[in-house]
């Protein structure tokens, strides 16, 4: 049987796991892969491939990275390549009507939310941020709207009390793969039957920024422990203890703790953690970084670091 075209477009980690998936399909040849420019990263911002770069690369399939699918040209090059089918997993770039219509079988999207909940740029951030304690993947339908096409699969995936986005991430872009391969014979052979999304219960999980991520300890609790975990890795939660900034990368809230303190008050600091006063009660910091240094555990943090009850953050 002749193998079936089919391209594929992302960018980040989320989207290896689908990649491996179609590369992996006996009936699939993966014509291109659609990833974005390299971008510059770390201290020298020395231009960095994309993670779904280097994997295209490794595999042998030929990279293409435009800065945009919004032009005549763009679509003829799609045309070319002859795909039946276009997969597209945490690409960063908007697809235009021109290019969807290209592929036989349209073009799938592998995102990350039980749709319609969480449409969106950051939908593992937003959900750990809004205290959701399930969320999922969604393989969808592409149309015009943002991720509003009708939904073809999903998994539900537990939100665990500590998950971080970047712990979280890692099984929902397992989950993305899992689904993406359970689902490619039927998709391929016209099986999957398509539900359109609910107008109930829809909302929209905004791209992140680095003005978020300045805690403000007159927020309850809970609230700010959500954002320290859905903000690691990026753009990483931060505050201050007089000239030094720290970033905080895990906490969680304390029960029964003291209350009538100033928010961002030290109310203990040790190898268990440091508890600061909140708003309306008070976290507990297990893991933080200076600039320019590791990530620590408040143990190992402390020993060159004292923190001293008291002590004000912000």
């Amino acid at each position: 049987m002749e193998a079936v075209k089919v391209v594929f477009a992302g960018t980040p980690e989320f989207a290896l796991p689908s990649l491996e998936a179609l590369a992996n399909h006996p009936q699939m040849e993966v014509a291109a892969v659609y990833t974005q420019p390299d971008r510059p990263a770390g201290r020298g911002k020395k231009l960095t491939p994309s993670p779904v770069k280097r994997l295209a690369v490794s595999l042998g399939v030929p990279v293409l990275q435009p800065d945009t699918l919004k032009t005549a040209v763009a679509v003829e090059t799609l045309q070319n390549l002859g795909p039946a089918l276009m997969v597209v997993t945490a690409y960063g770039l908007i697809l235009p009507s021109a290019i969807l219509a290209v592929p036989r079988l349209g073009c799938v999207n592998v995102h990350a939310s039980l749709l319609p909940r969480w449409r969106g740029a950051a939908p593992i951030q937003r959900a750990i941020e809004a205290g959701d304690t399930v969320t999922g993947v969604t393989l969808m339908q592409m149309e015009s709207g943002l991720d509003s096409g009708p939904m073809l699969a999903s998994e539900t995936v537990t939100i665990e009390p500590l998950d971080t986005a970047a712990s979280l991430h890692d099984r929902l872009a397992a989950a993305g793969g899992r689904l993406l391969a359970e689902n490619l014979d039927a998709l391929l052979n016209g099986e999957l039957e398509s539900e359109p999304q609910a107008v109930e219960g829809v909302t929209y999980a905004t791209k992140l920024s680095r003005e978020e991520s300045v805690v403000d300890w007159h927020l309850d609790a809970e609230s700010i422990s959500r954002r320290i975990r859905a903000f690691n890795p990026w753009p990483m939660a931060e505050t201050r203890l007089g000239e030094v900034r720290l970033r905080l990368l895990l906490a969680e809230p304390v029960a029964n703790c003291l209350v009538g303190e100033m928010p961002g008050e030290v109310l203990s600091a040790n190898a268990d953690g440091i508890v600061i006063a909140c708003g309306d009660g008070a976290v507990r910091v297990t893991q933080l970084q200076k600039p320019g240094s590791r990530p620590m555990a408040v143990r190992d943090f402390l020993n060159g670091n004292p923190i001293a009850e008291g002590q004000r953050l912000g």
